[in-house]
């Protein structure tokens, strides 16, 4: 009997590989990091060969330090990138231009033309989200519009598209396959996340032919088998789903109101709406948690662009710490009479904002203002700008309001016991830290698992989640609510300056 599921963790800058038991428990982890381009302002990309020899030499290094073969692995999960975008050649196999990645800007121009045409609110009551860059759809169009001859080839059929967990289930199956799952078709502005299929009307909007698509499954499943030639035999690819729907199945987010939060360069917060889509009014982005059995599991997501990279900030950018670890005692020892605030708008504000032209601000600096108190200001704008989230998601899922919230949270900076302490203060709700910290990868597995029969049914996965520890909240109702009353007015004189 196969002893191993293995996660494939593709990310923004790095690809990982993760072999994990029966229990859960992890018997081997691999992780290289690949170059990124950045070849004009604004603009980020990937070269995707780096992508497919970076995951495959992973797959393989883990599978070493485990002493196991492809005879011991029951399946492959995918986990990946969202939004970023492949074009290739459906002959060859290579791609057409370098991976756009999520984080690109190009197509500021694309987005704003048809938002001035009066389309976002049809994209928005289809897809869920807002007309943006950061989606895959525009991408699409601007490959194919840039690259000489590319738009012809695509009319012909010859060029296929994927986000990056199509490129490497096509590579991996030697290109017999592709397909994606629901939740990144859900996040290419293309695809009507109600109907569950392809819209007509929004790849005319956008120029991408209906050839180029991948056929959308369910994220658990058999997908295909990988080329015996890559491991030695042949192992069954069984699941897929998005970065941040993969830390919701990891967190074992199955019932509707459960909450995570993935606290990395920035911050993903998912609420399980169940099986109902709830259309945000708060600039919240209504999206596929995971799709099982052809039945959709809906979310609302928000995101934080800076979170981990304001301590990045404080550590290359203002040079007052030498390991992002230091923050959390500089935190403790900070003046509790200083009310100083960051709001670590770098590159503008997220949700619920989505205010692309703000920029950082520091407020209530003080002569004795030291390094302590920025430390303490960076871990608070992450814990404050959380609680906006909650409240967003209270506002749009009337359900969540008067439930008790547990934050379920993954990623680098939840490390920091005085982040997530000040976390559920600040929220006035409990923040539960995992035993198993490799939260998406775990989902990737656990969906590849559960089509393979290593892995029990959701109800029975949950009950293998451990709490590693519970912040419980601990600060005064009075000192929370002047707290984040100083953030609201913070955030509104960077939003709305005064004259």
């Amino acid at each position: 009997m196969a002893t191993y599921v293995l996660a494939i963790d593709q990310g923004t800058t790095s690809s990982r590989a993760i072999l994990f038991r029966p229990d859960t428990s992890i018997a081997a982890v691999a992780q290289r990091e690949f170059p990124q381009h950045f070849p004009a302002s604004g603009w980020v990309e990937h070269e995707p060969e780096d992508l497919w020899e970076t995951t495959l030499a992973t797959c393989r290094e883990a599978l070493d330090k485990a002493g196991a073969a492809a005879r011991d692995v029951a399946a492959i999960g995918i986990t990946n990138q969202r939004e970023t975008t492949v074009v290739w050649d459906r002959a060859s196999g290579r791609a057409i231009h370098r991976a756009i990645v999520w984080q690109d800007r190009r197509t500021a121009p694309l987005c704003a033309r048809l938002k001035d045409e009066g389309h976002e609110s049809l994209f928005t009551a289809r897809t869920g989200l807002i007309l943006d860059p950061y989606f895959s759809g525009s991408k699409i169009a601007w490959i194919l519009d840039n690259v000489p001859g590319a738009r012809a080839r695509a009319e012909r059929g010859e060029l296929a598209f994927g986000t990056v967990d199509s490129f490497l289930l096509w590579r991996l199956t030697g290109g017999k396959v592709h397909a994606t799952d629901a939740t990144n078709a859900a996040r290419t502005l293309l695809f009507d996340i109600h109907k569950g299929e392809w819209d007509e009307d929004l790849m005319r909007l956008l120029g991408v032919p209906r050839s180029m698509l991948p056929e959308v499954r369910d994220c658990s499943g058999r997908f295909g088998e990988s080329d015996a030639a890559l491991f030695g035999a042949p192992i069954s690819i069984c699941g897929i789903a998005g970065d941040q729907q993969a830390a919701t199945v990891g967190q074992a987010c199955f019932t509707p109101g459960m909450v995570k939060s993935t606290y990395g360069t920035g911050c993903f917060a998912l609420v399980n709406t169940g099986d109902a889509p709830v259309a945000s009014r708060t600039k919240l982005l209504t999206t596929i948690a995971y799709q099982l059995d052809g039945q959709r599991t809906y979310a609302l997501e928000g995101s934080i662009f800076v979170a981990g990279a304001a301590v990045q900030w404080l550590r290359d950018g203002l040079g007052i710490i030498t390991d992002a670890a230091a923050t959390g005692q500089l935190a403790e020892d900070a003046d509790p009479t200083q009310q100083v605030y960051l709001v670590p708008a770098f590159v503008g504000l997220g949700a619920p904002y989505w205010n692309p032209d703000v920029r950082g601000a520091l407020f209530g600096l003080t002569r004795g203002t030291g390094p302590a108190e920025l430390a303490r200001a960076a871990l608070e704008s992450v814990c404050y700008q959380t609680a906006d989230l909650l409240a967003a998601m209270r506002a749009d899922w009337p359900q969540a309001d008067g439930a008790e919230t547990v934050l379920r949270v993954d990623g680098g900076m939840v490390a920091s016991d005085w982040t997530m302490q000040r976390l559920a203060d600040l929220l006035a709700a409990p923040v539960d830290r995992p035993v198993v910290k490799e939260t998406t990868a775990l989902g990737a597995a656990y969906l590849a698992g559960l089509a393979a029969g290593v892995f029990p049914a959701p109800a029975q996965f949950a009950d293998l989640w451990r709490v590693e520890r519970r912040f419980a909240p601990a600060m005064s109702e009075p000192l929370r609510k002047a707290k984040l009353a100083g953030w609201r007015e913070a955030v509104t004189r960077l939003v709305m300056p005064v004259g």
